[in-house]
């Protein structure tokens, strides 16, 4: 199995936990935004919007960069990679002990029990 370091796993996961953050990812996945744009779209102000920002950023699944006085977000690949490459070794794992627990259970019988 993978080793993985657990704080940015913890943070990654921790950042991912809130919707509102979920729904910012969402949309940097299709390229880079302002926090005017990634704002729109949420129940929230500003400030609200640049908090939870702070959390992906800290989390390394955001980053940002101002020019002028429009600060852009883009998405962290590789971030998002480590998160993903966690969750398909316990999705591997899980699907082998599904698949060996099925070959048990669709053994016949030893004989003389029954």
């Amino acid at each position: 199995m993978l080793q993985y370091e657990s704080q940015p796993l913890d943070r990654a996961f921790h950042a991912l936990a809130d919707p509102n953050r979920r729904a910012m990812v969402e949309r940097l996945s299709r390229g880079p935004a302002s926090v005017s744009e990634l704002a729109k779209p949420l129940p929230m102000t500003l400030s609200a919007v640049a908090q939870h920002l702070k959390v992906l950023e800290e989390a390394g699944l955001v980053r940002s960069g101002k020019e002028g006085r429009v600060r852009t977000c883009f998405l962290e690949a590789e971030a998002m990679a480590q998160v993903e490459r966690w969750i398909v070794e316990r999705k591997r794992f899980w699907e082998q002990q599904y698949d060996q627990l099925e070959a048990y259970l669709t053994q016949p019988p030893p004989i003389g029990e029954g």
